[in-house]
């Protein structure tokens, strides 16, 4: 995806408005590192932009520590974060 296409679709997807176009930074996801644009993303959209397939959980490593984000919560990217996903973990009765 060029630069062009990542502002136009990141645009779309961020809460908010942006006084000026939003920076293009690098997360790392699964051990691949990506480029989206800064801002407040769903996180389930925010899957999507990034490859995690919509059955996956994802986290953020956070200092070594794994934080389960909920699909429908909020996130912002800053700059640098790490996420891994991981086949979703259920119980059962």
């Amino acid at each position: 995806m060029t630069d062009a296409e990542l502002e136009v679709k990141a645009s779309g997807t961020l809460e908010g408005g942006h006084s000026g176009r939003p920076e293009v930074v690098t997360v790392s996801v699964d051990g691949v590192e990506r480029k989206v644009a800064s801002g407040t993303y769903i996180v389930s959209v925010f899957k999507q932009l990034v490859g995690v397939d919509s059955s996956r959980e994802l986290d953020e490593v956070v200092h070594g520590d794994f934080t389960p984000l909920d699909d429908n919560a909020s996130i912002t990217i800053e700059k640098h974060e790490k996420f891994v996903s991981h086949v979703r973990t259920g119980s059962s009765s």
